[in-house]
Parts: C-alpha cells; sequence; structure tokens
C-alpha cells in the first residue's frame, strides 16, 4: 500500500480543496439558512407591527384615559368597552395569546397597565403574574417596547418576561390630538420561531455532514480546474447573503460541481419567489390599511387607487418598461400611507390648518417611507412614497429637490395625485371640472410638475 505523502504538492491542494469545498458549503448554508430565519421572524414582526397599528386605530383613546388604575377599574363601563375591543381583535387574530393596553408612569422604564382582558393568569416562578388596571411592569427590559410611543414597534428577538417567552408588537393609542397618550401591545407564543428554528438547525446538520462527505470524496478525486467553481459558489453565497436573490452562478460541465452550482441557483431563486410573495402580502396588508382610512372619509374614499390607475396610464404612454409600470401602479397605491399617523380631525378639517397642523400634514411622506422601510423594497418605491409632494421648481417638500433629482416615479405619482384631488369633493372645497383641472396641469407645467409627465398625462386626458 502506498504510503500517502503529505508534503507533496497534489496532497496538500486535495486537502486544500476539501477545506475549501467544506467552508463554501458550509458558509453557503449557514448563510442562507440565517436569512431564511431572520426572514421568518421578520414576517412575524411586521405581522405582529401591522396587527398593533389596526387594533389601536380601533380603540378609542379618550375612553381607554377615563379607567381608574386600580382593581375596582376592572368593574366600570370603560374598562369593559375597551376589554371588549381587545377580545374582538384578538378573536380575529387566533395566534394572538394576551393583547393589552399600557401606559407610561411619572418612573423612568417602569409603565403601568389599563386594560387586560384576561388578567389572572397561571402561576409563573414564585409570584402571581397579574396585570389589573394599576399594577406596575418592568419595560426597561423590553427597548423596542420603550420606542412604542413614537410608533409601530416589534421586539427584534424572543423575549422572557412573567409570562413566558412570546414575541411582542406594540403601536401608540393616540388622542383625537394625535398625541400618544398609552400603547396597545399584542403578544404571540414563541412556539411556532421555536420549532422554525429547531427544524433549520436540523437540517443544517444533515446538509453539513453531507457537505462533508461529498467535499472527501470529490477532493480526493479532483485537484484541478475546480478552483475557478469554488470561487463562483462562494461569490455566490455572498451575494445571496445580501440580499441579491437573482444571481446566478455560472459553471459549465456535468460534474458534481456544476450540479451543486444548479442547486444552489434553485435555491436562490426558491429564496426570490418567497420574498416576492411576502412582498406581494406586505403591500396587500398596507392596501387595506389605506382603504381602512379613506374609508373613514367619503371626500377620499378611493382616492389611492384612482391615483394608482392615472400613475399606470402615464407610465404605459411614456414608455416605461412593464415590470416599472407594475411596480409604480403598486407603489401609487399606497403612496399616502404615511396619513395614518395623522389625527383624521387634521384629514378632514374645513378651516385653514394651523402651522402644527401643516407641519404634521407635510410629514405623512416621511412617516410613509419610515413604514415601508423594513419591506426592503427598492429606492425608487420608496422614493415616490417620500417625493410625491416634491415640485419641478424645488418649492415642495419634504427635501426641496428640484425637477433634475425627482425620481421619474415620483414625477408621475405627483401628477396623478394632484389631478385627483383637484376633480375630487374635499371638505373644504367643491371640486374642478375635468377641464379646469387640465387647465391647471397646464399652467403649472415646468414649475410644479414634470413637463414630459404633464405632456403624456394631457394626452390621456384628452
Amino acid at each position: 500500500m502506498k504510503k500517502i505523502n503529505f508534503g507533496s504538492f497534489q496532497t496538500r491542494l486535495t486537502l486544500a480543496l476539501i477545506a475549501a469545498m467544506f467552508f463554501a458549503a458550509a458558509m453557503s448554508n449557514i448563510l442562507i439558512y440565517k436569512y431564511v430565519l431572520n426572514s421568518k421572524l421578520n414576517d412575524l414582526r411586521d405581522k405582529l407591527m401591522a396587527i398593533a397599528q389596526t387594533g389601536a386605530l380601533a380603540l378609542d383613546a379618550d375612553i381607554l384615559m377615563q379607567v381608574p388604575l386600580k382593581r375596582e377599574g376592572m368593574n366600570t363601563s370603560q374598562y369593559r368597552e375597551i376589554a371588549g375591543k381587545l377580545e374582538e381583535i384578538q378573536k380575529a387574530n387566533s395566534q394572538i395569546k394576551y393583547i393589552y393596553a399600557i401606559t407610561r408612569t411619572e418612573k423612568e422604564g417602569v409603565w403601568q397597565f389599563i386594560v387586560d382582558p384576561s388578567p389572572a393568569m397561571e402561576r409563573t416562578r414564585r409570584q402571581w403574574a397579574t396585570s389589573y388596571p394599576g399594577d406596575r411592569y418592568n419595560a426597561a427590559r423590553f427597548p423596542e417596547m420603550l420606542r412604542a410611543f413614537e410608533g409601530p414597534s416589534a421586539d427584534k428577538e424572543l423575549e422572557t418576561d412573567e409570562w413566558g417567552v412570546t414575541l411582542s408588537g406594540y403601536a401608540p393609542i393616540r388622542d383625537k390630538e394625535a398625541k400618544a397618550v398609552a400603547v396597545l401591545g399584542v403578544d404571540i407564543s414563541a412556539e411556532e420561531v421555536y420549532l422554525i428554528q429547531q427544524e433549520a438547525y436540523r437540517r443544517l446538520l444533515f446538509i453539513l455532514l453531507l457537505g462533508v462527505i461529498i467535499s472527501l470524496l470529490l477532493g480526493m478525486l479532483i485537484s484541478k480546474g475546480i478552483t475557478k467553481p469554488v470561487e463562483k459558489l462562494v461569490e455566490g453565497t455572498r451575494r445571496v447573503s445580501h440580499g441579491d436573490l437573482h444571481y446566478t452562478v455560472k459553471v459549465k460541465g456535468n460534474d458534481e460541481i456544476s450540479e451543486l452550482a444548479e442547486s444552489f441557483n434553485q435555491m436562490a431563486k426558491s429564496l426570490a419567489e418567497s420574498q416576492g410573495k411576502l412582498l406581494d402580502y406586505f403591500y396587500r396588508v398596507v392596501e387595506s390599511l389605506v382603504r381602512a382610512l379613506e374609508a373613514k372619509d367619503p371626500y377620499t374614499k378611493g382616492h389611492s387607487e384612482r391615483v394608482a390607475d392615472y400613475a399606470r396610464s402615464i407610465a404605459v404612454k411614456m414608455g416605461l418598461p412593464e415590470e416599472k409600470i407594475k411596480i409604480l401602479r403598486e407603489i401609487a397605491s399606497i403612496h399616502d400611507i404615511g396619513k395614518l399617523g395623522i389625527s383624521e380631525n387634521i384629514l378632514n378639517k374645513k378651516e385653514k390648518l394651523t402651522d402644527e397642523e401643516l407641519r404634521l400634514i407635510r410629514n405623512h411622506p416621511l412617516t410613509g417611507e419610515e413604514i415601508l422601510k423594513p419591506l426592503r423594497i427598492s429606492e425608487e418605491m420608496l422614493s415616490a412614497v417620500r417625493s410625491h409632494h416634491e415640485r419641478h421648481d424645488a418649492l415642495g417638500y419634504p427635501d426641496k429637490i428640484n425637477g433634475d433629482n425627482i425620481n421619474i416615479f415620483a414625477a408621475i405619482v405627483s401628477a396623478a395625485d394632484a389631478y385627483d384631488a383637484m376633480t375630487s369633493c374635499r371638505a373644504y372645497r367643491n371640486p374642478l371640472s375635468k377641464e379646469e383641472a387640465i387647465l391647471e396641469l397646464k399652467k403649472n407645467s415646468g414649475t410644479q410638475f414634470n413637463p414630459k409627465v404633464i405632456e403624456a398625462f394631457l394626452q390621456i386626458l384628452d
């Protein structure tokens, strides 16, 4: 039997290839499974924030703040009314384990419960875990809860408190003046997440062991012509781990390495399809929120849908690619999502707005951008939300950028939004006729609006 010479070039190259292939396989699977786990967790976080935000909008802050912060407060009509609302939300969302309204105290990091439909919890540790009106709670342990007065949030990791391991989402409960007075908390059991993690770890271990065996076999059989394909796989792993799920690894041949590359490409394709479905789901959620907002105001009902249709027609007339047209219509249908953070009293006010009210109105593009950022959509789509009130002459808001710097998506949505606003009845004025609105578009072409966009829009309107 020939003795293996560990000092020879072929042996060292073979061992190096074994190590390199094992590293590539391990890194690709670790990073991809980590991405999948993070996607699952982010899916739950976004769902929790959406449920919490929708639930907070359904609660009357004035009635909530009338609940006496003592155990006898459970016997009041205000407590029962809010508790009934929370129970309805919990029944509509079967995953919810706990739902409650809570607010800050004068002591930093210490909060107190206002309403919890199920305060009598089972015994945990050595103390009863209660949540009656006025009961104190150490919120300093949960940074996302502390941020909830500023806007919707959710725990970034599984958290443990008196009620066990949960994942929680929060949203501010605002009064008529849009001031956050309390927080709606929504908890779901972490058991599902644990099961996902355990299954992923089992699969990861199996694939790693399989990768070691394949690496040993291929490393001993092949010593040349493998470095370049491995480098391509590593590059593909890096690109996918950074979110480029459409990247394709190109390896020619009919050997195991080319098959591995094909499997990698199929896996990346599957992840891209899953991400697309996830984004589509959240678009539908956001669209539902916008429609719920518009449904409260008969003057703006259907506004976003009409703006989306106008925007699509303009894009078609301007010759934009079909893929661009599709995503433009999607983002145009939710361009006013930031108005969820504005009080209905301000949105429907007939009198002249105060400076502070005007500031809140003008902040809605920024609020909309912040709501959509977690979805990891393109900068082009975010700009349609952030910049749809910018002007061609740089006199718009929030950034006062000029026509050369305004993304074409934002320029199209701006014109479509303005036309629908002019031709729709509003609480503070009657609508313009189609002819009058067209004159306004012509009059403001080159100042408020992009001339090319208006040229295409006028051809459609004619």
